[in-house]
């Protein structure tokens, strides 16, 4: 796996200098939740970047709910907690990777190539009798300089040029029922982007809680052609991040994430949605 790290690779290698250990734990609708977990408890030596408040932008009338940080501040978040362009990143959290993978992504569009997710989570670490403690690390602020990868991101404008084209696979990451449009717990309108197929994020994980290895993955999207654009996208930009990731890892090469996602798309008035199957 070239993006996932196991929790023993992390162990051998926790107090190297060159490496920054990121809690990325968080809870919808409780946005303390993970600064609080953070501060109870947390691999040693890591520090914390919240979603809201470190990896996404406040919300505005479009770029859904969870709108990409401008760049200049994510790259001064990064350089307040000692993360450098020569830094190892390892990110985790506690909710089956969906917030560590959206770092992994941010670091990656960033041009950043040593950046991954630890397999697991927290609770796996701390139940495998890994050091964990309370303390809160002296950060030594670093500079981190990005090199934009623009080809892995896709705005609006341009995913509804695409529609019907016989060229992208379009791949909705939520659940069953918010992408058939029979609920939805979040956004104001049910549905999905007309001509998107259904591959829910957490798939990407076993049951024991790991992520599938590289040939089970490409197992979940071998209906799939692995040289054709990919466009990811989900409720608001955090739970595609895992599938981005995981399409990586099969092989996918021309994968791009929608960030604004759902909650950008209906923003829109006039925007086509669909119910049901496609």
């Amino acid at each position: 796996m070239n993006n996932i790290v196991s929790l023993k690779w992390l162990l051998a290698r926790l107090y190297e200098t060159d490496l920054v250990i990121v809690d990325c734990r968080f809870q919808l609708g409780k946005p303390d939740f993970g600064r609080e977990a953070y501060e109870a408890s947390h691999i040693a030596g890591a520090v914390y970047l919240d979603l809201e408040k470190d990896l996404s932008a406040p919300i505005d009338e479009h770029g859904g709910r969870h709108p990409l940080p401008d760049i200049t501040d994510l790259t001064i978040a990064l350089s307040k907690v000692g993360i450098s362009n020569e830094t190892r990143v390892v990110a985790y959290d506690d909710q089956g990777g969906a917030y560590a993978s959206r770092l992994w992504w941010l670091m990656k569009y960033l041009g950043h190539e040593q950046v991954f997710v630890l397999d697991e989570g927290f609770t796996s670490w701390q139940n495998a009798g890994f050091p964990v403690n309370a303390e809160q690390k002296t950060l030594v602020p670093a500079r981190y300089l990005a090199t934009v990868q623009h080809n892995m991101l896709i705005e609006m404008d341009e995913v509804k040029e695409k529609l019907g084209a016989e060229h992208i696979t379009l791949i909705d990451s939520r659940d069953g029922a918010r992408y058939r449009g029979e609920v939805e717990p979040l956004d104001r309108i049910a549905g999905h982007i007309p001509g998107a197929i259904n591959r829910l994020w957490s798939e990407g994980k076993g049951e024991d809680g790991k992520w599938k290895n590289a040939d089970e993955q490409a197992a979940r999207f071998e209906d799939l052609p692995k040289d054709q654009e990919t466009i990811v996208y989900c409720g608001s930009g955090v739970t595609a991040c895992p599938n981005v990731l995981v399409l990586q890892e099969a092989g996918f090469t021309k994968v791009r994430l929608y960030a604004g996602s759902w909650s950008d798309w209906i923003s829109y008035e006039g925007n086509p949605i669909e119910v049901g199957e496609e």
